[in-house]
């Protein structure tokens, strides 16, 4: 079988601190046979494909541990669930998911989904019929009253095509999990918590310790792994004494909790992005600022910053992941931004960064242990990149900075194509996002009385 040669003269493995200067790769049947000094490599054969980065900065390709593809770069919950139909979704979900592999992600997990829309979009790519990247598939996200995914009015509930499955009862939750699994999905979601507060401000936790226990001891029997949407101090705690595989966000976590998560051995995915777009884009006439959505999420980030350098300075293992699907995190373009927010806020090194985007992350994936690294053995997953994200993990948010992507050891051509909004994306019947009163038209400066 014809091997691929790649010659490096800067390697970043995914493993280590720092790069690795003139390295040759061997890849054979989609994996590395041979990391290591172009000197110490054997000698191609007359077959064989010999490829040179030149100057570009080689590493595996990147991993998002949080990206919801069929949410459509959502500007609200009626977004995500009431305006695309399933077969939409997932149509959607498969070109918007070849946006995320342009950007140099050869993996994502996609943590709670509407039906089975993203296990389709994951065959579909594993049976060769579309290019795009490896995904951790899931189902709709497991709810309980008052938590993330229930957030409809009580007249309304959690129809079945929405990315929320209520599951109220303890019947009712393990049945889930075990239709989920059979469905085919890698990873269950759980919704700990939502925005249901005690009189002191605490979240509180949508399922008890018992019941969490019994569906992350259910889903891990079927071989499935397990992430959770947690806020609170309560739903952190509980999640990482279930051992829970990765926790999401965690930002009210305390001394406690991270001392359950290294006993488990839970993951932590803060997913940053989401808030620091919403904080810093998010415009004063929009509703993000108007309901005080934006405000409270300044107010988070302030404590999380805090609870997760925590966490980092115990050892706490970080994934990143970018919440990718909301109007704030499209597609394809800020997914490499938990790398330095990682770097800016929270403390890490560069190399730190880059390996929890890595090889860290790679381990919410089926079959973590092959991918998220340049090792022999694993899959042959890297990405060529114009300039030294070592030096600054910002060149990877750059538009051009990831010059080749290869899945396997092949090279893949994707091409983040354009869209119309309005009809990929925008489907509501949305027209304003403001209430045009003299008052606000005056203050805008587009309207002046004869008063005035």
């Amino acid at each position: 079988m014809p091997r691929t040669f790649v010659r490096c003269r800067r390697l970043f493995t995914g493993l280590e601190d720092g790069s690795r200067a003139d390295q040759t790769l061997v890849i054979e049947d989609g994996l590395f046979t041979h990391v290591g000094p172009t000197a110490e490599a054997p000698a191609p054969g007359p077959d064989d494909d010999v490829l040179g980065a030149g100057d570009r900065f080689v590493m595996p390709g990147l991993v998002d541990a949080h990206t919801h593809i069929v949410f459509g770069n959502a500007r609200s919950e009626e977004d995500i669930d009431f305006w695309g139909t399933p077969e939409f979704r997932a149509l959607r979900g498969l070109f918007f998911a070849q946006r995320v592999l342009a950007a140099g992600y050869t993996s994502i997990v996609v943590p709670g989904d509407a039906g089975n829309c993203s296990i389709s979009v994951r065959d579909a790519i594993n049976a060769g019929l579309f290019t795009g990247p490896r995904i951790a598939a899931s189902s709709c996200v497991i709810a309980n009253r008052h938590s993330l995914n229930d957030w409809f009015p009580e007249h309304v509930g959690t129809p079945d095509y929405v990315t929320g499955r209520l599951c109220t009862t303890h019947d009712a939750q393990i049945e889930e999990v075990r239709r989920q699994a059979k469905a085919g999905v890698d990873v269950i979601k759980i919704a700990m918590d939502g925005t249901h507060f005690r009189e002191d401000g605490t979240h509180i936790a949508a399922f008890t310790q018992d019941e969490i226990g019994a569906m992350v001891a259910e889903a891990h029997r079927l071989g499935k792994k397990v992430v959770t949407h947690a806020y609170g101090k309560e739903a952190v705690l509980y999640a990482a004494r279930a051992g829970v595989d990765v926790i999401n966000h965690a930002f009210f976590a305390d001394d406690e909790c991270i001392e359950a998560m290294l006993k488990s051995g839970s993951h932590v995915s803060p997913t940053l992005t989401f808030l620091r777009n919403n904080v810093e884009f998010g415009q004063p006439h929009e509703p993000t600022a108007g309901s005080g959505y934006q405000g409270a999420q300044r107010r988070v980030i302030e404590v999380a910053r805090r609870t997760l350098g925590r966490m980092r300075q115990a050892g706490v293992p970080f994934m990143t992941g970018s919440d990718s699907g909301f109007a704030v995190t499209p597609y394809g373009e800020w997914h490499a931004r938990e790398i330095e927010i990682l770097v800016d806020w929270l403390g890490f090194t560069p190399a730190q960064a880059l390996r929890a985007a890595t090889s860290v992350s790679a381990r919410a994936m089926p079959r973590g242990h092959t991918l998220g690294a340049i090792d022999p053995g694993r899959r042959a997953d890297f990405i060529f990149v114009d300039g030294d994200p070592l030096a600054d993990v910002a060149v990877l948010q750059r538009p051009g900075a990831v010059t080749a992507v290869h899945i396997g050891g092949v090279a893949v051509a994707v091409e983040a194509r354009r869209y119309d909004p309005y009809k990929v994306t925008h489907l509501s019947s949305l027209k304003w996002t403001d209430v045009y009163t003299r008052d606000r038209a005056a203050e805008l400066g587009l309207w002046h009385s004869a008063a005035q």
